[in-house]
């Protein structure tokens, strides 16, 4: 017996793997191949291609297609219709299933609304893309995107606030008082020891 919610007028094919605790609601669609983690949200009208993988807690809001390539880690957020590709030259004539691009989507990351994130690319842990936002390149830990395309505007907590570095490279998650570093381009989380 399935130990996951899902909904009357939503579709699960054979051969797929959902965690305890998972809920897929209205008129949506998992594909054969599919391994889902465990509590994770699938919203109204969302479509799980073949052989994606997401980790645990991850929450899929209404109207977004997962397509095959894309592996989101543990705790991601997808924003309601914001759109994945897994081709760089679609052709309608020409059959490129053996050209899909992996699209790695890192541990606390946030996509908003009706962003584009092009196929390829790796979205560094708990970054954070704007709505509406065009993804044309790896994206860096903690980053702050907004735009078309995306550009890096700041840097964010695990909590999802903004973080203000002094001039010695150090902020302060204002939500929960942890510890940045920021060298370069590079923001780290300073651990508690």
């Amino acid at each position: 017996m399935a130990n996951y919610f899902k909904h009357e007028s939503a579709y699960v094919d054979d051969n797929c793997r959902i965690g305890d605790g998972t809920k897929i609601w209205h008129f949506s669609h998992i594909m054969s191949g599919c391994t889902i983690g465990a509590d994770c949200n699938i919203g109204q009208n969302v479509v799980i291609s073949p052989d994606v993988v997401l980790g645990r807690n991850c929450k899929i809001q209404n109207n977004v297609s997962v397509y095959t390539g894309v592996v989101c880690e543990d705790d991601v957020f997808l924003g309601p219709s914001m759109v994945f590709t897994n081709v760089i030259n679609p052709r309608a004539a020409v059959s490129r299933k053996a050209e899909y691009r992996r699209t790695l989507i890192r541990r606390g990351a946030s996509v908003g609304a009706n962003a584009t994130i092009v196929c390829g690319h790796e979205l560094g842990e708990y970054c954070l893309i704007g709505a509406g936002s065009v993804v044309t390149k790896d994206v860096p830990p903690y980053a702050l995107m907004v735009g078309n395309p995306a550009r890096r505007t700041g840097w964010v907590s695990r909590y999802g606030e903004k973080l203000l570095f002094d001039k010695d490279g150090h902020a302060t998650c204002p939500a929960t008082g942890e510890q940045y570093i920021l060298r370069g381009d590079v923001c780290t989380r300073v651990e508690n020891k």
